[in-house]
């Protein structure tokens, strides 16, 4: 895990600034950026919805994303899952909607024996029969998730995601028909996208994700938006597409003895006690948790550092620090609402960027990385409640994206 940061850093200071500064000087738009809006339109999207096809289209939403499970059994059979996935892409066909698919990531190609490393002739299986089969199924497809982020790229290195990446557009590209493909990233990372540069012609958009003042234990701010996608521009040319972006509607600081109470749940009175024997710590955090620690960081003798000392400490404690957000812009359901009204117009108008998917339909039960219930990180991004009754955020959206496709 420790190179996955080095490697981001050291390659985004390196990158970042020149292209940054050079979107300035560029045109904000090319042959290719007018066509994609032509033929596909601002792309006004949603992740991971329920089929609540009603209020989908009450908030103006067009597009929904949401992941194609690993298509083949380990016998070389289609699987019931990735049927079911065809069968719910249909249903929202049927519902005049488009999907935005995310393709299998590196770990579910090794989980089912097909190992892409050294081996195309399993990832262009993979990737011909998915752009072939899922033809009238789906209208974008992005090939597996911001690579770089240790859960989402092991086993792999940052290097041989990008390769599996490339080759997958490659070989899904002349067979794309009226799907548009690409990738997207956590962030800036440089890391990925300098090794990107290759496989580039193969892709109709470059995406990216971003949600500032949510997760880092730092401010965030609006500008770093416009500067990101300005830089992916320059860097590409290819259109922008903010692939998941939103802002978490609860949650608040912990004081230091809630910190401590929560401490004595898993046997210890304070983080050092935790790092004296982690390994008895780590047993006692819930499964998702567990696993996500054990996946992410396999030398025991640095688990503590992934708990305490990254972004999981915020899972740990089920708190938004008190400055984790972006200034004016608290973690309310007004707040998130405002952060949505503002931002979605505001990329709207820079005529490289090929569309806006929100993170996300729904409020969850639980968070999916640590599985708490009281976690705010991953369960509070709706823009309904859990029981599908619209939150402020909802009608926010409704508003932006219904200016942008001409609707009232």
């Amino acid at each position: 895990m420790d190179q996955f940061i080095i490697d981001q850093v050291s390659m985004t200071l390196k990158a970042v600034p020149y292209h940054l500064a050079r979107s300035f000087f560029i045109p904000q738009e090319n042959d290719e950026t007018k066509e994609f809006r032509a033929k596909v339109g601002y792309i006004c999207g949603v992740c991971h919805p329920h089929e609540e096809f009603d209020l989908l289209k009450e908030a103006n939403i067009e597009w929904a994303r949401f992941d194609i499970p690993f298509p083949f059994e380990k016998d070389g059979s289609v699987s019931g899952s990735y049927e079911d996935f065809k069968a719910r892409c249909k249903s929202y066909r049927d519902n005049g909607m488009k999907v935005m698919a995310v393709s299998p990531f590196p770990k579910h190609f090794v989980e089912a024996g097909m190992d892409t490393r050294g081996n195309d002739a399993n990832l262009k299986k993979v990737a011909e029969f998915l752009i072939e089969d899922l033809q009238g199924y789906v209208n974008g497809i992005q090939i597996s998730n911001e690579a770089g982020i240790p859960h989402f790229t092991l086993p792999y290195t940052v290097e041989e995601c990008a390769g599996y990446i490339g080759k997958t557009a490659m070989y899904m590209y002349p067979k794309r028909g009226d799907i548009v493909i690409g990738y997207n990233s956590a962030g800036p990372q440089a890391d990925l996208h300098v090794r990107m540069k290759p496989w580039f012609k193969y892709m109709d958009y470059v995406g990216f994700d971003l949600y500032m003042g949510c997760f880092m234990n730092m401010p965030g701010f609006l500008w770093v938006f416009d500067a990101l996608a300005r830089y992916l521009w320059s860097l590409s040319g290819k259109p922008i597409l903010l692939e998941e972006f939103g802002y978490i509607g609860d949650g608040a600081p912990k004081t230091k003895a809630q910190k401590i109470e929560i401490l004595k749940r898993y046997g210890v009175s304070s983080e050092k006690e935790a790092y004296a024997d982690i390994v008895s710590f780590v047993d006692k955090l819930p499964k998702n948790f567990r696993e996500l620690i054990r996946f992410t960081q396999p030398d025991e003798s640095k688990q503590g550092d992934r708990i305490f000392k990254s972004d999981l400490v915020n899972h740990f404690y089920c708190e938004l620090p008190r400055i984790t957000k972006i200034p004016g812009f608290p973690h309310t359901p007004e707040g998130q609402a405002k952060f949505f009204k503002v931002m979605i117009p505001r990329l709207h108008e820079k005529k490289f960027m090929a569309g806006s998917i929100v993170y996300c339909w729904a409020d969850s039960d639980s968070c999916y990385m640590c599985g708490q219930h009281d976690c705010p990180t991953e369960t509070r991004w709706g823009l309904v409640d859990r029981f599908a009754n619209p939150k402020p955020s909802f009608y926010a959206v409704r508003e932006a994206f219904g200016k942008i496709r001409g609707k009232s």
